[in-house]
């Protein structure tokens, strides 16, 4: 059974939850959770995030986020 359809409210606070691929641990060292905190940081910029807080454990993070505003959708979907 599929998900439903995720609807964007522009300007909202976003608690964001991303697993590992198959749950695999894939950032138990740190350099690879150093890694994810560069890539989350030029994401910010890239795209206007605000991030509050954020915690990054060896299988999944978790993101506090509010974007931008109007468009910032459009800026994150595929192209």
């Amino acid at each position: 059974m599929p998900r439903a359809n995720r609807h964007y409210l522009p300007g909202q606070l976003w608690h964001i939850t991303h697993r590992c691929h198959k749950k695999e641990f894939l950032l138990k060292f740190a350099r690879d959770r150093r890694s994810y905190r560069r890539w989350l940081f030029e994401a910010k910029h890239r795209f206007g995030l605000c991030v509050f807080n954020f915690v990054v454990t060896s299988n999944h993070i978790h993101l506090l986020v509010k974007d931008g505003g109007e468009g910032a959708e459009s800026r994150v979907g595929p192209r």
